[in-house]
């Protein structure tokens, strides 16, 4: 009795740490980098996480969080970054205003994830190969529009005063890029959990046979949940765009990998293994303090890679691992 006793606790005991896993990580790494550097939980540098480190990324991980929970995904999201900061960089360079390179720079996006569900829902290519190939030809596109990948600044003048109101104006105190973020949380969230269309990408992840058949509109449903992820991407490219007063061609390839590591460390949280907003944002917390901790202890920016690599791996495997253990 005493030996079943003891095996139900260790298998609650594994239980209760795969579930946990990213939180336990998350918290071993906050204590270890405040010991090591003697700056890292001051109020300036966490302001600088999360503002520069955690907002951009993290709106293009909800963006993939709705993609992946359909089970597919989108490699070209860092083109769609790309596409909406080089629209509206060159719309401000021609004179027009904030709203006009905001909304084309969100046109742009908008003929990626277009172009995106055509290749998916109408000539049947899987999302990977799909993806994959309008990241080359969008990368291409840059290149052929800025004669060779020339950057574009835009450091004074009209549009350089266009970029501050968007990207350093705040609201009591709280930065604009936050605010925009929690909006984009809060709706991704409220899509995903408590709406039809989000039972609908839902189902679709987990049983697309049983999808098809219970009469859901799977070509409709996947075209807006391509649409979606390339739209919030145009977002983070306004962002980006609007804090370093330029565009540079192909700088949205940074956020692709990071943001599907962010997207499946967030599925530790789940016993079904299914993407959240909340394990996105965590994971993409997660991948920021790493990021900045590394920097102040002095490791440089390839080491900072291989840690980052390392760390996803260890999460992922700790989770997957126990959790198989506690069945």
């Amino acid at each position: 009795m005493s030996v079943s006793a003891n095996d139900s606790s260790k298998m609650n005991l594994r239980a209760f740490l795969a579930k946990y896993s990213v939180l336990i990580a998350f918290a071993a790494i906050v204590i270890f980098f405040a010991v090591a550097s003697p700056t890292f939980l001051t109020p300036a540098n966490l302001f600088n996480v999360l503002v520069n480190n955690v907002v951009m990324l993290a709106i293009v991980a909800l963006g993939l969080t709705i993609v992946i929970s359909s089970g597919g995904i989108d490699l070209s999201v860092g083109v769609s970054v790309d596409m909406a900061s080089m629209v509206f960089v060159m719309l401000l360079a021609t004179g027009y205003g904030g709203v006009v390179g905001v909304g084309g720079g969100l046109g742009a996006a908008l003929i990626v994830g277009i172009l995106n569900a055509i290749l998916i829902t109408r000539l049947n290519i899987s999302p990977f190969l799909a993806t994959l190939g309008v990241l080359f030809i969008g990368q291409s596109t840059q290149q052929l529009a800025t004669s060779g990948g020339q950057p574009i600044y835009l450091t004074s003048g009209y549009a350089a005063d266009q970029f501050n109101a968007i990207a350093r104006t705040d609201l009591f105190g709280v930065p604009t890029p936050v605010i925009v973020l929690v909006v984009v949380a809060v709706a991704v969230h409220v899509l995903l959990h408590r709406s039809v269309f989000g039972r609908y990408v839902q189902a679709m992840g987990a049983q697309p046979g049983v999808a098809w058949y219970s009469g859901i509109r799977v070509p409709r449903e996947l075209s807006m949940v391509h649409v979606l992820c390339a739209l919030l991407a145009g977002v983070t490219g306004i962002l980006l765009s609007a804090t370093v007063k330029s565009y540079v061609p192909l700088s949205g390839n940074a956020f692709l990998l990071d943001a599907i590591g962010a997207t499946f460390i967030g599925t530790t949280l789940s016993r079904e293994r299914k993407p959240s907003v909340i394990g996105t944002l965590l994971g993409v917390l997660l991948l920021a303090i790493v990021k900045n901790g590394l920097l102040l202890v002095g490791w440089n920016f390839y080491w900072q890679q291989v840690g980052i690599g390392v760390l996803v791996f260890l999460v992922l495997a700790a989770s997957f691992g126990l959790r198989r253990a506690s069945h």
